[in-house]
């Protein structure tokens, strides 16, 4: 099951870079028209933008965003303040450790917790993007799936099933 854990963080992360290049992809190509225009503005012409860009790039980067959470917590990448908690025992190392990974893990349930509220309103107030019209609850999915990765990912650290600890690195 951890290696499941694992491999669904990494596969959050890869979805969520690939996503990002999108959002990239689109922006240039919004940025490029809205130069384009410009240019044939001299000459009575006009090249429009995309439209719903905002919408789009809007419900996209919320989703992603959080969608590399857990990787982070699985390479043990979130900050960390060592400078005087190395100078202490191992064994205050790793409590100290799992501490913070149950707090970790507690935090990103509560996340998920009041984002399936968030999404439950959206949907019930039938809230849509402004320009595109699309429906906003089903953006909170990737926000959602990703807290619950991160916590799966901190627990499952806790155990001690997926590597990563302090003293691995």
């Amino acid at each position: 099951m951890t290696v499941m854990i694992r491999r669904l963080a990494d596969g959050f992360a890869v979805l969520g870079g690939v996503i990002l290049l999108i959002i990239v992809a689109v922006t240039t190509t919004n940025t490029s028209a809205f130069i384009l225009d410009r240019i044939a503005g001299m000459f009575g012409r006009n090249v429009a933008g995309l439209p719903g860009y905002e919408d789009f790039v809007q419900l996209a980067i919320s989703g992603v965003a959080l969608m590399f959470f857990p990787y982070c917590q699985a390479q043990r990448g979130h900050v960390a303040v060592e400078l005087f908690v190395d100078r202490l025992p191992q064994r205050m190392q790793r409590g100290l450790d799992r501490l913070w990974l149950i707090l970790t893990a507690g935090i990103a349930l509560f996340l998920a917790y009041w984002m399936v509220f968030g999404l439950l309103e959206a949907r019930s107030d039938g809230a849509v993007t402004s320009v595109l019209g699309w429906p906003v609850w089903p953006f909170y999915s990737p926000g959602l799936a990703s807290m619950i990765l991160w916590a799966l990912v901190a627990i499952s650290q806790i155990s001690g099933q997926i590597s990563g600890a302090p003293q691995d690195a």
